[in-house]
């Protein structure tokens, strides 16, 4: 069944119901006007019967004699006191019949009556005190004709009826599912090479314009994440290109004729630089391609103020006058992953104190829910021009594009953000100097305190 066109499956449903509704419209048909029929005859009955009841009380005389009626008056041994001509011979009723009819009215059908053409119905009422029973007969053969008739008609009509209205429903259903159809050949069109292409929407406002929308949808953020894999790759293999370029021109020099001893220990050297660019460029892409993924953090209870003065007890040595300064309260607790959290805050100290001047700030508070880590440095802040894409992969400053670095510091920051559910805004100060911020959920808890 599964195998059938959807619009054949509708149709043949369609076509089921209806013929159920046709077929009880056809019973129901039939049913009143029999019943309608029926009401009739057994009016003209009593009508008859009262005629006859309120009529010579000797009944001397022949009764009614109708083509399709008769009368008999019998007495209650069965002996026949009055009837119409064509059944005036013997009663009309059997001796159980008169007995019962003596005590009781009653209405009889049978298949034959002496003198009526076709099946007969028959009245039978007690009169005079008991002593005469009225009968009264008409024939059945007219109605069984007329409902024959309404049978025959409705037997031509209802399937004609149900045939029209099955080509209909096929006729809609296929109209309905037209706008899918043609979503379908469009999306088999859509390739690679053709990504801007998008689904037609028919108008109006019901589930097939909601279903292409969403598909339109779904088609956005796909072309927006194909465009992103692709600049990542592009962006990957213009970083890598350079180390790779200067190592593989460093080797051969170091090759090409005999060297001192100092001046291959320093080309050594150079070569390790450039593989320790691309060892962190590699782990920096790893990461990366980790969240993208969707492999979730490992996230564990941890303790806030020892990982930030962790941090920063890295770059004291070197800091060379610039102080880093750690705001935190010393119980404040964050149930994240630890590495991925130091290495945020790593490569925010990195930079503010790379690209900053001044004292570094960095200052953890829990508030409204959230728990904040801002990084703050005192130097000229961000290009105005660097904040929107400042968490691009790739992306520098252009002060920063001739130094160290590959622009994967605030991206990593930012993916770590949004895999603890958290984000990270980039702003300049109002006193100077840049501030990026790392929002994350606030655990249930925490004590307050300061170090």
């Amino acid at each position: 069944m599964r195998r059938i066109p959807i619009r054949l499956r509708l149709t043949a449903a369609f076509a089921v119901v209806m013929t159920l509704v046709l077929a009880g419209v056809g019973v129901g048909t039939v049913a009143h006007f029999g019943a309608a029929f029926d009401e009739a005859i057994d009016a003209n009955l009593a009508a008859h019967t009262r005629e006859l009841a309120t009529g010579s009380p000797q009944w001397t005389g022949p009764l009614v004699n109708e083509p399709d009626l008769v009368e008999q008056v019998l007495t209650p041994d069965g002996w026949v006191r009055a009837a119409s001509p064509r059944v005036a011979a013997s009663p009309l009723l059997t001796a159980a019949e008169v007995a019962a009819a003596a005590e009781q009215r009653l209405r009889i059908d049978r298949a034959a009556v002496t003198g009526l053409p076709g099946r007969a119905r028959i009245m039978v009422t007690p009169a005079a005190g008991g002593t005469l029973i009225l009968v009264v007969a008409a024939s059945l053969a007219g109605r069984d004709r007329a409902l024959a008739d309404v049978r025959g008609e409705l037997a031509v009509a209802l399937p004609l009826v149900l045939l029209i209205a099955t080509a209909g429903a096929y006729l809609l259903a296929a109209a309905a599912l037209r706008p899918v159809d043609r979503m379908r050949a469009r999306a088999a069109a859509i390739t690679a090479d053709t990504p801007g292409t998008r689904l037609p929407v028919p108008p109006g406002r019901d589930e097939i314009t909601r279903l292409g929308g969403t598909l339109n949808d779904l088609l956005d953020r796909l072309h927006a994440a194909l465009t992103r894999e692709r600049d990542f790759v592009a962006d990957a293999s213009h970083e890598l290109r350079t180390p790779l370029a200067l190592l593989k021109t460093e080797l051969e020099l170091a090759l090409h004729r005999p060297r001192s001893p100092a001046e291959t220990d320093a080309a050594l050297r150079a070569a390790l630089g450039d593989t320790r660019r691309l060892v962190s460029l590699a782990e920096d892409l790893l990461l990366l391609a980790r969240t993208d993924r969707g492999q979730h953090p490992n996230p564990e209870p941890t303790p806030l103020a020892p990982l930030l003065c962790g941090v920063t007890d890295r770059y004291r040595a070197a800091a060379d006058g610039q102080p880093i300064r750690v705001h935190c309260p010393a119980g404040l607790v964050a149930t994240v992953d630890a590495g991925q959290l130091n290495r945020a805050v790593t490569n925010l100290v990195d930079n503010a104190w790379r690209h900053g001047a001044g004292p570094v700030d960095i200052t953890a508070e829990a508030r409204n829910g959230h728990l904040t880590i801002r990084v703050r440095d005192h130097g000229r802040g961000f290009p105005p021009d660097f904040l929107p894409s400042a968490f691009d992969r790739f992306t520098r400053g252009d002060a920063a594009r001739s130094g160290p670095g590959t622009g994967l510091g605030l991206a990593i920051v930012a993916a770590v953000a949004r895999r603890h559910a958290g984000t990270a805004e980039a702003a300049n100060h109002r006193d100077g100097g840049a501030e990026v911020t790392l929002r994350l959920p606030a655990p249930d808890a925490s004590a307050p305190g300061r170090s």
